[in-house]
């Protein structure tokens, strides 16, 4: 009996799979690691054979630790980042490097190269992004094209597919040259809730009349929860399994933890638009759902249908959250290379201090993290971070101390994105986390006490594949839609109060993270 899926996850530098059954219950995994090419700031690139490679290393390696047959089967889903895969005309790869590099034919999402041409689409002001908070970045997929098009005008000549990389991957596992509703109505300005969802004359007005064509874009989507097809017979011994496997439509990987978070509430529209999904990793996202259309600015949105019927989404996020931790440590006298062990070894130490000094600990230190622009509420992919309070201190405590006020400013931001939602028409009073953050005891505290939200971490720390999992079972009909799926297997979770006795404190960390940004601006503002 088929009642067993596959997941699959493409984070910025690893491919992780799950096998999950129709419990909700983690059976086996695995993770493989994925090359990124950083040719020059700003650039990043993947290569989309070793991305495939590594995901049926992962996929065969969870099978074998599951003790699951490939015959127990029914499905296999794929959530990834919203990188930019590109391919020839014959489908083979074709390089999107300054270096000219072929197998580097995939821009990620974390790639800013396309600064000037989101500035374009902003000023454009078309209907599109008004689903967009009004502001284009770019890390979406329109500036990296219009960039690629100017700027490597041999590889737009000789191209012939363009595709989100989750859909990329459903293309490698069934051939189909479908596409998901949820890559392309958050990443590709295509409005589902239209009858024709591209919109042509915003294509023209940005320079690439000839997209549709050149990239096999079709005029229609696959919803999530629904199957591409099956394997074909090489992706099946590829990834260890059957042809008799369905393939789901693809997910973007924050709106994969959404549903893996939130889908229990789906029954309870109202309940629903109360709760939000952090998804926290190398960025942070935040998902909310609402039945209206609630238009915002900053945030990217509201988009129709990209994960429940019905339903619009709205994200927020920050570009840069444990990628700044990670650069803190790396550039620190005391710090080094960001390894697991060594934040393990920071967050201890912070617990120490922290009982020894109190709310002294670094007190002084004041931390904007837009280290990488800031993706909402502002929206500004050229804003930077800054850091007040600094000594010559360099030892491992300084370090302790600024990883700690760092972490705060981080937590900061999200309130920062909350209130921003709350103005627009949103009532969220419940943070539901997934994503690496979750292994943080000081990021997990701070986004309760700073927020002033309830948290909710799910028993199964692996949303975001958990969410794939059950996008997966839908798709093979072991349940019957996501919110059948979601009752079926979403695991339960365990709540965290914010601390009322810090809040006080954290408000005028608060007052403060704001009036840097003031000052930011004035310093900016001066001639």
């Amino acid at each position: 009996m088929r009642d067993h899926v596959v997941a699959v996850d493409i984070g910025t530098s690893s491919a992780r799979a799950g096998i999950f059954d129709a419990h909700g219950h983690l059976l086996g995994k695995a993770e493989h690691p994925v090359v990124m090419n950083r040719p020059r700031e700003n650039h990043a690139e993947h290569d989309s054979e070793d991305i495939w490679s590594a995901v049926c290393t992962a996929v065969r390696t969870a099978i074998g630790k599951s003790g699951i047959g490939a015959a127990a089967i029914g499905a296999i889903g794929f959530d990834a980042t919203c990188s930019l895969v590109v391919r020839d005309t014959e489908g083979r790869q074709i390089s999107v490097s300054t270096g000219g590099e072929a197998r580097f034919d995939t821009i990620v999402w974390l790639d800013h190269r396309a600064l000037k041409e989101a500035d374009f689409c902003t000023a454009s002001r078309h209907e599109v992004l008004e689903h967009s908070g009004n502001v284009m970045s770019p890390e979406m997929e329109m500036p990296k094209l219009m960039w690629l098009k100017k700027r490597l005008p041999a590889t737009w000549e000789k191209a012939g597919y363009f595709f989100d990389l989750a859909d990329f991957l459903t293309w490698k596992a069934t051939g189909s040259l479908a596409r998901s509703r949820c890559t392309l109505t958050a990443k590709w300005n295509y409005l589902a809730h239209k009858e024709k969802g591209w919109q042509e004359d915003f294509l023209q007005q940005i320079g690439l009349e000839d997209l549709l064509a050149r990239g096999h874009l079709p005029d229609e989507t696959v919803a999530v929860g629904e199957s591409i097809g099956k394997l074909t017979p090489q992706a099946a011994e590829a990834l260890g399994l059957t042809t008799d496997c369905h393939v789901s439509a693809g997910m973007i990987d924050a709106y994969a933890g959404a549903l893996g978070t939130l889908s229990s509430y789906v029954a309870d529209p109202a309940k629903l638009e109360q709760q939000l999904a952090l998804i926290a990793g190398t960025s942070s996202c935040v998902v909310a759902f609402s039945r209206e259309r609630k238009p915002s600015q900053g945030m990217w949105g509201p988009y129709y249908e990209a994960v429940f019927p019905q339903f619009w989404l709205v994200e927020a996020g920050q570009s840069a959250a444990g990628a700044l931790l990670d650069h803190i440590v790396r550039m620190h006298a005391a710090g080094g290379e960001p390894s697991a062990a060594l934040h393990q070894r920071i967050v201890a130490r912070i617990a120490e201090l922290r009982a020894e000094k109190g709310a002294a600990l670094g007190a002084r230190i004041s931390v904007l993290p837009d280290f990488h622009g800031n993706r909402s509420p502002l929206a500004d992919p050229h804003a930077v971070g800054v850091i007040s309070g600094l000594t010559l201190d360099t030892s491992f405590d300084g370090l302790c101390s600024l990883y700690w006020r760092a972490a705060i400013g981080i937590a900061l931001g999200i309130r920062h994105i909350l209130e921003k939602m709350r103005e627009h028409g949103y009532v969220p009073d419940t943070l539901h986390v997934a994503g690496g953050h979750v292994k943080n005891p000081v990021l997990m505290e701070l986004y309760s006490d700073v927020t002033g939200c309830k948290v909710i971490v799910p028993d199964m720390t692996e949303g975001v594949l958990l969410g794939t999992a059950m996008a997966a079972s839908v798709s093979c009909r072991l349940h019957k839609d996501l919110a059948a799926a979601g009752k079926a297997m979403y695991p339960g979770g365990s709540e965290r109060l914010p601390a009322r006795g810090k809040q006080a404190l954290y408000d005028r960390d608060y007052r403060r993270f704001l009036a840097m940004y003031r000052h930011r601006a004035e310093l900016e503002a001066m001639e």
